[in-house]
């Protein structure tokens, strides 16, 4: 982290968290007042199937407001259908956040298969502006982007999707909620225990 925070300061990048999340259509579930022995119940028709796949990034730059920015990915249970994202599909998202950030990108994201495939690493390379730096593993709480799916689903508890689509609207309703509270985004990159100031040579 201290090597892409000197890359970032020197070529005047934004630091981008990436991380994936997922949403079926059976809503989380969570607590709630009620009287006593009457025990609330949400409704599930059970009808219909499918999930959302969403890629996040979560932007970072001293003096900036912090940015996010996701992607979503349709599942309807269709034979030969994708079951996630492709590199190709990343790096499209990816040349979309240098679009809009206009500046260098230091990336930093984890250990997927997807990342670390031989056509990732030619997309990467073939990519000037972009600068890849992989999480240890198992090393979610060094991810701000988690804080963002932990917000998502919270909001998400006890909520039944009518379907795959409306689950859809359901989760971008409150993917541009957290956009719009650049706050939230400051909270979760500071649970992480890091700094965006580059620490000085040795």
């Amino acid at each position: 982290m201290a090597v892409g925070k000197r890359l970032a300061a020197a070529q005047g990048a934004w630091i981008c968290f990436q991380d994936e999340a997922g949403q079926v259509m059976r809503p989380p579930v969570a607590k709630t007042w009620a009287r006593r022995g009457h025990t609330p119940v949400v409704e599930v028709s059970g009808k219909g199937s499918g999930r959302i796949s969403i890629a996040g990034l979560v932007c970072l730059k001293p003096g900036q407001r912090g940015r996010l920015m996701w992607r979503t990915r349709l599942h309807r249970g269709r034979a030969g259908e994708r079951g996630s994202f492709s590199e190709d599909d990343y790096i499209a998202f990816l040349d979309q956040a240098h679009q809009r950030l206009h500046a260098p990108i230091v990336l930093i994201w984890d250990n997927l298969n997807t990342h670390v495939s031989r056509r990732m690493h030619t997309l990467i390379a073939a990519r000037p502006w972009l600068t890849v730096i992989r999480l240890p593993p198992y090393a979610p709480d060094l991810n701000p982007t988690e804080g963002v799916w932990r917000w998502m689903k919270r909001g998400l508890t006890n909520t039944a999707a009518r379907g795959v689509d409306h689950l859809a609207q359901l989760v971008k309703r409150r993917l541009r909620a957290c956009q719009q509270q650049t706050d939230l985004l400051a909270g979760f990159f500071a649970s992480t225990g890091m700094t965006l100031e580059p620490e000085p040579p040795r």
